[in-house]
């Protein structure tokens, strides 16, 4: 794990995305050799800048691969979903670079060399992935991984954390037992310290040491993990294990204290600043090419429901520092879905019409939003707001739940792309998890992140009701 701008990265993740940028790269200076005979000459092929043209593909086709998720390490799909998922990954970028083409033409680059070169990046990557991931899985390449406790605290890491997508990056040496406090790990994964720590880490080969006790109050062996820190052990806690490994702050183990010292909630009039640049310039291109796309929506509404029918509906929503404002979205459900009072949606909820139900899978009912982040009101990227109804039974029930509003909400955010359409108050805590990581640790780099990989949201549907 690294992390770049705060937001942690897997290593090995990063170096595949370099190694299929240079194959990209290597694959359409492939292409323009075979189609012209052996020559890279800009006299004989006409192609300008054969390299340039080359670094263009590859930063297209890895962006569109980030796009389709598959830089994702909990990714459980199989081999036909990664050919899907990379053959999509081709033709949209495919799409983009012939429109780049056709508005810069001095870009040449025939359709010939453009399939060619996605042939054989598409096979060569293809043959790569399960071999990387063939040794991902391998624990040669994990970090050894002891946790200093047995307890309740340390039993969350095999109940959360049980998958092998989710132990990409670390193997489990064992947990050690503390004396005078329960177990509630399987006793054949205990260890017992005979000696010194020290000794036992060394035997192990541990890498990293993760403290997980139940009570700290109690002697807690501050000599004992800082000989092993000065040993070039990594000694970290269990909330920062957490953080780092899953993308969120687990409640169950979230001690105010921690948030107080811990890394994050930074200000940054910059970042803001360009933030704020982005959302307007984003916001007014959006709403020029879309506009279509809503006029054929509000047509749809009106033969379904009726030419009195309303098209659009607003609902006040808690926004930055906990001040509502009035969000706007396409009308989806009827138009008396909530004369009983404001209610959870929930699957297969009967409220949605048939233009409602399609509009929601491909998120067209969100479009207006868009009018709400040129206002200000709102960003491209944050928490999803809530209405003040929901938020001030939330904010009792969930910890930390109004440090949300620390932040502009946004149409998509880092619990939409990780966690399921929200329907109850405990879908409302576990998005609370990712809420809380992206507030803590928000920057330009994850933003532009979680932009890129919403387009795989709306195309696969997740999260949709």
């Amino acid at each position: 794990m690294i992390r770049i701008f705060n937001h942690y990265v897997r290593l090995p993740f990063l170096l595949l995305g370099m190694a299929e940028f240079v194959i990209c790269f290597a694959a359409l200076n492939a292409a323009v050799f075979l189609r012209f005979a052996g020559t890279l000459s800009a006299d004989e092929t006409g192609i300008a800048h054969p390299h340039a043209l080359g670094l263009l593909f590859a930063g297209v086709m890895v962006t569109a691969m980030i796009a389709m998720g598959m830089y994702q390490a909990q990714s459980r799909g199989g081999a036909s979903s990664t050919v899907l998922r990379l053959g999509l990954s081709f033709a949209f970028g495919g799409a983009f670079l012939i429109l780049v083409f056709y508005f810069l033409p001095s870009l040449y680059l025939g359709r010939g060399v453009l399939v060619l070169a996605a042939v054989i990046a598409f096979f060569v990557i293809g043959t790569l992935r399960p071999v990387f991931f063939s040794a991902l899985d391998e624990n040669l390449l994990k970090r050894r991984v002891l946790i200093y406790g047995a307890g309740k605290r340390a039993s969350m890491i095999t109940r959360f954390l049980r998958r092998k997508t989710d132990r990409r990056s670390f193997n489990i040496v064992g947990f050690v037992h503390i004396e005078g406090q329960s177990d509630a790990v399987a006793p054949e994964k205990i260890l017992h310290v005979d000696g010194s720590l020290r000794r036992l880490v060394e035997r192990r080969g541990v890498d990293e040491i993760v403290v997980a006790i139940d009570d700290r109050r109690k002697a807690f062996p501050v000599e004992t993990l800082l000989d092993c820190k000065m040993s070039g052990v990594d000694v970290i806690d269990i909330q920062t294990f957490f953080e780092r490994e899953t993308g969120k702050i687990e409640l169950e183990l979230l001690q105010t204290s921690w948030l107080v010292y811990s890394d994050g909630f930074r200000q940054n009039l910059l970042r803001d600043a360009i933030k704020r640049l982005f959302d307007i310039a984003a916001s007014s291109l959006f709403l020029f090419f879309t506009w279509p796309v809503l006029a054929l929506t509000a047509l749809a509404i009106k033969l379904e429901d009726g030419w009195d029918a309303p098209l659009f509906y607003s609902q006040e929503r808690v926004g930055l520092g906990g001040k509502t404002y009035h969000v706007h979205k396409v009308r989806s459900m009827r138009t008396d879905a909530e004369k009983h009072g404001a209610v959870w949606a929930t699957k297969d909820d009967n409220r949605v019409t048939r233009v409602g139900a399609f509009i929601r899978k491909t998120r067209i009912d969100e479009i207006p939003q868009i009018w709400n982040v040129l206002r200000g009101d709102m960003s491209f990227v944050g928490p999803r707001p809530e209405r003040p109804q929901f938020v001030e039974r939330l904010c009792e029930i969930i910890p930390h739940y109004a440090e949300r509003h620390r932040v502009k909400p946004g149409i998509t955010g880092w619990a939409q792309l990780l966690y399921p359409y929200g329907s109850s108050e405990h879908d409302a805590l576990q998005k609370q998890k990712y809420d809380l990581y992206y507030t803590k640790n928000c920057s330009l780099i994850l933003d532009i992140l979680i932009l890129v990989q919403t387009v795989e949201v709306v195309i696969f549907g997740k999260g949709a009701r």
